[in-house]
This record gives structure tokens, sequence and C-alpha cells, in this order.
């Protein structure tokens, strides 16, 4: 029993640690992301993994702003 109180405070634990952001662009699409959009600075590309676990990448030209959910 105790096993399994340990197993579920770890999942919480790390359940929590996720945030979700939202990339507001240009020309006012609002795309969620399931981690933390990266600058690549050699490219100029924001990296990010979209809700469906997909690696995408936007122009930072294109982004207005960055929000944590």
């Amino acid at each position: 029993m105790k096993h399994l109180l340990i197993a579920l405070l770890c999942a919480t634990a790390l359940a929590g640690c996720s945030s979700e952001y939202i990339i507001s662009t240009n020309d006012g699409q609002m795309i969620t992301t399931d981690s933390k959009p990266k600058l690549d600075p050699d490219s100029g590309m924001y990296i990010f993994k979209d809700a469906e676990g997909r690696e995408q990448a936007i122009p930072s030209a294109s982004v207005k702003q960055v929000m944590e959910r």
C-alpha cells in the first residue's frame, strides 16, 4: 500500500512540473505547446512540441508573445 501511495505522489509531482505554453503570432494565431519553446539563435526559429507531441518550428519574427498557461 505504501508503494502505491509513493508512486501516486511521484506521478502527481511530475505532472505538476510540466507546463503548457501559448505562442501568440503576429497574425493572431494561438499555438498551444507541450513544453517551453526554445529559441535557436542560429536559425532564428522557436522549436517546440505541439499538443500532439510533434516537434514544430516557427520563425521568431512571426512570434508576438510566448505565455505560460
